[in-house]
């Protein structure tokens, strides 16, 4: 699977998440912000917005949250070979974000 499509599946089950809990609904409720995932190679974007993640687009923009990694490490947390802490501590993954927009972004993992 390709790494674009491992981010839409990303996006459409968390939108499902979203649509199916209401304390993450309540959590998403009025919150907006940018979300920017930057690899060695492409970049894509997406935005968290009215309680649902947007579409993804590909190409770079100023974001809110910014997600820097390389395609293996992503493989590997999409795939649960990797969890999200080892890979920040490993320094494989960088997230650019306020502490709580951290909390909330790593609910895609």
């Amino acid at each position: 699977m390709e790494i674009r499509e491992m981010v839409e599946n990303a996006i459409k089950e968390f939108n499902e998440r979203a649509a199916g809990d209401e304390r993450l609904a309540s959590e998403l409720r009025g919150m907006e912000r940018t979300v920017v995932i930057r690899l060695e190679d492409a970049a894509y974007h997406f935005m968290i917005k009215d309680g649902r993640a947007t579409e993804l687009e590909d190409g770079d923009t100023d974001a809110d949250i910014e997600i820097i990694t390389d395609s293996e490490t992503l493989k590997a947390l999409f795939n649960r070979e990797m969890g999200p802490m080892k890979a920040l501590a490993t320094k494989k993954l960088r997230v650019k974000a306020s502490l709580q927009d951290m909390l909330r972004i790593r609910k895609f993992f």
